[in-house]
């Protein structure tokens, strides 16, 4: 039954929640208000709401933070909100998926405790959301619309509630977004969250100057996993340009005596040295000790 006065897309949202044997009111209380006010809540999250901003300076000012603390998301949020990196290839693939999709559990592909599910319903649905990281910067990178939500009922409830900061776009032009992310050095990361109805909603490109996981990842958080894959340098066709170290989001690339070496700890496989080196001297290679790679076309061989 229909509810007039409740968005469409909102009822879908409690249809697919209602399903979930361990989701809680609170858990859809959580989701609807995150999607519902996703500015608000990022602000609130990695500090930089107006309300948060003078509740740490009056700590700060009564001695209580270091002067130089950064903002970063709390331990809540990162406990209920995290991203596995994907490479382009992946990325390209799970906006281009044809047909419905249900991967209830990827226990240890992505290695979280609850939000770990990928369930495509309408998966040639695509919104691309103005990213509300960079929007709460004051000099963000640019363009703004580069989060993009996959799927209902999430991308049609982001849509109806977010009608001037968002838009429907067809699965090529998601493609495009990706390259042209790509191509600025900016990372894949797959998104999953708890109260998003425990699985993966949305395919954000980051960057560590704006995004508030890489934010919290490279300050200690681990809100990030790794794709599965490390980068290797191929010495002998590297020609020690230096080029790859300016364009890596996690600080993993060090030039040495000419030498390009790799930070096997800091590296994710993210794929965007690959992408960038003009010599092809950068190939990412799987290790079972960084995680399962999201292989989405394995998957859905899988399913099927």
């Amino acid at each position: 039954m229909k509810i007039p006065f409740i968005k469409e897309s909102t009822q879908e949202f409690i249809k697919e929640a209602r399903k979930l044997p361990n989701y809680t009111l609170l858990d859809f209380l959580h989701g609807y208000i995150y999607g519902r006010w996703i500015y608000h809540y990022i602000d609130i999250g990695t500090g930089n709401h107006p309300a948060v901003k003078k509740y740490l300076a009056l700590k700060k000012k009564l001695g209580n933070e270091p002067e130089n603390k950064p903002a970063t998301p709390s331990k809540g949020m990162s406990e209920s909100y995290h991203g596995k990196a994907i490479p382009l290839e992946t990325a390209k693939q799970m906006v281009q998926i044809n047909e419905e999709l249900n991967v209830p559990d990827l226990e240890q592909v992505i290695p979280y405790k609850r939000a770990r599910s990928i369930v495509m319903k309408n998966p040639e649905h695509i919104v691309a959301l103005d990213c509300p990281c960079r929007s709460a910067k004051e000099n963000p990178c640019m363009p703004m619309d580069v989060c993009l939500v996959v799927g209902d009922p999430f991308a049609s409830f982001i849509r109806d509630h977010h009608p001037d900061r968002s838009r429907e776009i067809t699965r090529d032009e998601a493609v495009e977004i990706l390259k042209a992310e790509d191509e600025r050095g900016h990372v894949h990361h797959a998104f999953f969250k708890d109260a998003m109805l425990e699985r993966f909603y949305a395919i954000c490109n980051c960057c560590e100057c704006c995004c508030g996981a890489m934010n919290a990842h490279n300050h200690g958080t681990p809100m990030l996993a790794s794709s599965g894959f490390v980068a290797q340098v191929d010495e002998d066709m590297c020609i020690s340009c230096d080029n790859c170290v300016e364009y890596c989001q996690f600080g993993a690339l060090e030039m040495d005596d000419f030498v390009m070496n790799v930070s096997y700890e800091k590296c994710m496989g993210c794929g965007v040295c690959v992408d960038i080196c003009e010599q092809d001297s950068i190939t990412l290679v799987a290790d079972a000790e960084k995680g399962i790679p999201l292989e989405i076309c394995a998957l859905m061989a899988q399913v099927a």
